[in-house]
């Protein structure tokens, strides 16, 4: 067993947390804007509207300046932001609503 104080090895731990908060934070951030790029406007300004308008502004910039991008790339980043967002109803922090139209349910 390593004579090393407990603290420090919990503060490693926490920094570890941190940094793959931090890149899964930037990951969900550039694949966001990478599968909004083949949206439609109407999409796009679902997204936009829902954010702080500094964060839409950056976000627009992000597409902006992206450029052309394979389509190969966006489906994959559609894909991820489909998995995050079931993953976060599955957890209780994200509510998806179901059915449309007389079928929808309002939460």
């Amino acid at each position: 067993m390593s004579a090393e104080p407990r603290e420090r090895v919990g503060a490693r731990f926490e920094r570890r947390e941190q940094i793959e908060c931090g890149d899964a934070a930037t990951r969900a951030v550039r694949d966001l804007a990478l599968a909004l790029k083949a949206t439609s406007e109407s999409v796009k300004e679902c997204i936009l509207r829902n954010m702080s308008q500094r964060a839409a502004q950056m976000l627009r910039e992000d597409m902006e300046a992206m450029g052309p991008v394979r389509l190969r790339d966006v489906d994959e980043a559609q894909m991820y932001m489909v998995q995050l967002a079931k993953d976060l109803a599955a957890r209780g922090e994200l509510v998806l609503a179901e059915g449309s139209g007389e079928n929808e349910l309002i939460y």
